[in-house]
């Protein structure tokens, strides 16, 4: 996908991304340079970047085609998706926060890489939903059957929001093969697995150790930004 090199993450300085303290609870959020607000995901008090600069866009005339006029309600819902799945996990601190993790990472990813942001945003917030399920119904083989269990709950929380069929389809297609990759290979499924993987490679790395954990970069990341991602952490 080309994209303008104004609104491309790839030409972008370092200083272009950077952290923002809550002025309530003081956790750090971290701000792209043209996102006007973010919902701290500690306390969800709402935060204005006092930073704000779109680039180009701010006087092109094809601005709102290339930052896409309906980048708040994509926000907005990926904001009730996220309380949705924080509903269904409750106390489990460690599946929300992963899901929030990828969410983090699967963001970065896409700015740089194209596809559609919805059906990456929700993917990243429900990969996982089917978990729980499938621990209560298979024990240790809840990694490969949360699979089958995920899509459904998926659908059932997508259902609720104005998305497109199409779109609850591609969601929940990536939903069942974001372990065995299967039989999909869209950007937006690419980018799901490097986000995922990053998290995961971070939480097992003392466990794997750096010899493997470079090994396993070469062979399993699908994206270049996802790469340079885990390149830059290991």
């Amino acid at each position: 996908m080309i994209k303008c090199p104004g609104q491309d993450q790839r030409f972008w300085k370092p200083e272009d991304i950077f952290d923002i303290k809550c002025t309530n609870c003081g956790c750090l959020i971290e701000f792209f340079k043209d996102e006007p607000e973010l919902k701290c995901r500690n306390c969800g008090n709402i935060i204005r970047n006092p930073r704000k600069d779109s680039g180009c866009a701010q006087w092109c005339k094809y601005g709102d085609q290339c930052l896409g006029k309906n980048i708040d309600s994509t926000k907005s819902l990926c904001d009730k998706l996220i309380e949705q799945m924080k509903n269904i996990f409750k106390n489990d601190t460690k599946r929300i926060n992963h899901a929030l993790s990828v969410l983090d990472y699967a963001e970065k990813i896409q700015l740089a890489e194209g596809g559609d942001a919805l059906i990456v945003k929700a993917a990243a917030v429900l990969h996982d939903i089917g978990i729980q399920q499938a621990e209560r119904k298979y024990n240790s083989n809840a990694g490969k059957y949360q699979e089958i269990e995920g899509p459904p709950i998926a659908r059932e929380i997508l259902n609720k929001h104005e998305i497109s069929s199409d779109a609850i389809e591609h969601i929940c297609k990536i939903i069942a093969n974001h372990h065995s990759a299967r039989n999909i290979d869209t950007i937006e499924f690419q980018i799901i697995w490097d986000a995922d993987n990053l998290v995961n490679l971070q939480d097992d790395f003392e466990m794997l150790g750096k010899e493997k954990v470079s090994e396993i970069i070469k062979k399993r990341f699908k994206t270049k930004m996802g790469l340079q991602i885990a390149q830059k952490l290991f």
